[in-house]
């Protein structure tokens, strides 16, 4: 009877359980997820996710380990790696690659430092492994290049060289030959420099461009491909105020030797360096050229971090601080000889900072940075124009002459140079032929009649007699005021007269004219025996300017106008805030660009983009590329 209702009893609890599920989600079914989880979800991996990917925990099933990787996780890659010696199948050595690279996320996020000392070899391996993957060369079956695993196989390689080669307790990745002890074998690795154009001496460290995030532009130029991208960071970089401290570099790990070979420690390597502002391809054994993963912002932002360039602009134009940067011409990077120069002149109270939209931008393009070379010019912006224009024309003259002092590469006799408001004014100092015409325009009589101490002519000449630089082959103006600004009238210039700290000899070289001006220049000066500031040379009412307008630029070199209005209507009743498009604009320009935005045009992404086809047609037209400009 006890047996009947204990039957009974159990019957009625079963009954009531099948009830409530009834009511409950079974134990396998589907859930309504968007179409951002299901992406999420479909593409989770050890580098997005933090977790081992589908076809890599169907392996694992398989082989009845999947449970066990998630508590024994190094003695299932062993087991794994030995299968693949025998096992052909491709899978297993991305779950290889996958596993070993989880794993060695979780060493080196261990608070133990012997497990944080493992972490690197399991990076390496999960590099290796991809490797084998990507080739197949035991399989039969060729890799799919729809295969989701393709791609996530080579951001394995990728990452895994960053944290593969972190073996040091300093900053900076360890790049050097030697053998490496890996917990399934071991790997002879050498180092490759024969594509790297520098000595490896002159950098101090090589760190991984993704450790860092980049702030402060609009886009990050990153180009997909193989390799780990590199910040190349100089020896000397702090010496080096501004330019050249720090190139962007690809390193790539071309392996030699099989799963075997790596079980047999018969496996090698060769760590190869490439330097991806020259080049964007590496050369496989069967001649196929591949793309490099390159990042060329990072780089570049890296060497601004906390630069001394950000303290160039207002203040310094007021003279009330020194440029903390001396005044000059400096690279981005190392002299590349071919490459063709462009030269960035900022405005006024500006520094270079304001050309790094315009410059990463630029250098993005396969093209531009193939065949261009980019430098930029720093001056004092408050002097007179002619002063700060006889400054570049000596920089650039004296810097050609030093790089290339037989004239053996024609690229440095290509130069274009590209100035911004007042820099443009300083830009067209550079090609055009005056004779005394700047000089009659201030004194109404040329320079031999001028009676005068012959230093005192020589000084003069220097600033207003020229000729063009030879090198100067194409000028780029942005938002010029060729026929001054409406901005400096009388009472403004007055003002900044008021405001402006010059060094004496500055003020001194420059009253010492007062007495030959005509009287229109020195109406310009209050009429009274004072000094002239950059705000003056940009008077409309400047004589010189005027007549610096109509100069024609000299046989031989290009100009391109880019002008800015802010306002809708007939551009050329407008205005960028600061210029007119009547002193903007220049007769006898190969082209004349307009773009809506304010004074600042150099930020735009429709001008960027114009000196981008300025630059891509001078290579057609120039150099014999065959480049179609679209």
């Amino acid at each position: 009877m006890m047996s009947r209702v204990t039957h009974f009893s159990a019957g009625v609890v079963l009954l009531v359980w099948l009830v409530i599920l009834s009511g409950c989600a079974t134990p396998v079914g589907v859930n309504k997820v968007s179409p951002r989880e299901s992406y999420q979800d479909t593409y989770a991996n050890p580098l997005n996710a933090g977790v081992l990917s589908d076809p890599s925990k169907y392996v694992l099933d398989r082989y009845d380990l999947l449970e066990k990787f998630d508590k024994e996780p190094a003695s299932v890659i062993a087991v794994l790696h030995e299968k693949a010696l025998y096992d052909d199948r491709g899978d297993i050595l991305y779950t290889l690659a996958e596993c070993s690279y989880l794993y060695g996320s979780q060493l080196a996020d261990s608070y133990q430092e012997k497990e944080q000392k493992l972490a690197p070899d399991y990076f390496l391996l999960s590099v290796l492994y991809s490797v084998y993957f990507v080739k197949r060369e035991r399989s039969s079956q060729r890799l799919n290049i729809f295969d989701r695993r393709a791609r996530a196989a080579v951001d394995i390689y990728n990452f895994g060289m960053w944290q593969g080669f972190a073996t040091g307790d300093t900053e900076g990745l360890v790049l050097e030959a030697g053998a490496r002890k890996l917990p399934v074998g071991s790997i002879s690795i050498s180092l490759d420099t024969s594509q790297f154009p520098w000595k490896l001496e002159e950098f101090g460290k090589f760190l991984p461009a993704d450790q860092y995030a980049v702030r402060g532009v609009s886009v990050r130029n990153r180009t997909s491909g193989v390799g780990l991208p590199l910040i190349a960071v100089r020896k000397d970089a702090d010496k080096r105020v501004s330019g050249g401290q720090t190139v962007p570099v690809t390193a790539i790990l071309r392996i030699q030797g099989g799963v075997a070979a790596l079980s047999a420690g018969t496996a090698r390597a060769a760590l190869e360096l490439y330097s991806t502002q020259d080049t964007s391809t590496a050369n496989m054994n069967d001649g196929i050229a591949i793309p490099l993963e390159s990042d060329l912002t990072t780089p570049m932002a890296y060497t601004l971090e906390g630069s001394e360039l950000f303290d160039l602009g207002l203040m310094s134009f007021l003279g009330r601080e020194p440029n903390k940067i001396p005044d000059g011409l400096y690279m981005t990077a190392p002299y590349r000889s071919g490459k063709i120069p462009v030269v960035f002149v900022h405005g006024t109270a500006s520094n270079p900072v304001w050309w790094v939209k315009m410059f990463n931008t630029l250098r993005f393009d396969p093209l531009i940075r193939e065949k261009y070379q980019f430098w930029y010019f720093v001056y004092t912006s408050n002097k007179i124009v002619a002063s700060s224009a006889a400054e570049l024309r000596d920089a650039l003259r004296d810097k050609v002459a030093n790089l290339d002092p037989q004239e053996k590469d024609p690229a440095l006799q290509q130069m274009v140079v590209v100035g911004h408001s007042q820099g443009g004014l300083l830009t067209k100092f550079t090609a055009v032929d005056t004779g005394d015409i700047l000089v009659r325009a201030l004194t109404g009589k040329n320079l031999d009649a001028l009676e005068m101490p012959e230093e005192s002519k020589d000084r003069v000449r220097h600033l207003l007699v020229l000729k063009p630089l030879s090198f100067v082959k194409k000028v780029i103006f942005l938002s010029t005021p060729h026929r001054g600004s409406f901005q400096s009238k009388g009472w403004s210039r007055n003002l900044l007269r008021w405001l402006v700290t010059l060094p004496v000899t500055i003020v001194q070289n420059s009253m010492e004219y007062y007495d030959y001006m005509t009287d229109d220049v020195k109406k310009i000066m209050g009429g009274k025996k004072t000094f002239f500031t950059s705000a003056d040379g940009m008077s409309p009412d400047n004589p010189m300017l005027k007549a610096l307008a109509e100069i024609p630029l000299a046989p031989g070199v290009q100009g391109h106008s880019i002008i800015a209005v802010q306002t809708d209507g007939d551009p050329k009743l407008g205005n960028d805030g600061v210029v007119e498009y009547s002193s903007a604009h220049l007769d006898g320009m190969a082209s004349e660009f307009i773009v809506k935005s304010d004074h600042s045009s150099q930020l735009n992404p429709l001008a960027i983009d114009e000196v981008r086809r300025i630059l891509v047609e001078n290579l057609a037209a120039g150099l014999g590329t065959g480049v179609v400009v679209r």
